[in-house]
Order: C-alpha cells, then structure tokens, then sequence
C-alpha cells in the first residue's frame, strides 16, 4: 500500500496534529496517518482505489494547512 508524505508550513501547535490526525481517520480509503510535529509533516498509508495522494492532500488543505509538497512512496 503506498504512502504519501506531506510537507506542511510549520506546524505551531499540538492540537494541529490531532486535528490533522482525527481529519484522516475519518476518511474512506487511508488505513493510518501520522503527523510528525517537529518537522511538519504528515505520514498516510492510502489505498489508491479509493482516494488519490492528491485528495489527502485537499482533506489536510482543507483542515487550514498549507501543503507545500506532495511525495508518494510505493513501500
């Protein structure tokens, strides 16, 4: 399953995690996400024939952070 890495502008607050993390698990087609504080990034497996890389990074957008890049990795 792959997993797409988000880099995000600086995350400034716990809470932003569990809003990013508890906004993912919500959503159809992502298995687990992660958010890494320190270096503002989110981690999610995701099942391609549900949901695109790019629309995880429309969800975490949509919950007020701003994607600065997207990378896939086929693991």
């Amino acid at each position: 399953m792959p997993t797409v890495i988000l880099q995000l502008e600086t995350l400034t607050c716990p809470s932003c995690l569990q809003k990013i993390e508890s906004g993912l698990a919500r959503q159809e087609g992502i298995e687990k996400s992660s958010v890494l504080f320190n270096s503002s990034k989110v981690k999610a497996k995701f099942d391609p024939n549900k949901i695109s890389a790019e629309e995880v990074a429309q969800i975490v957008s949509k919950l007020g952070y701003e994607v600065k890049s997207i990378k896939v990795k086929e693991i």
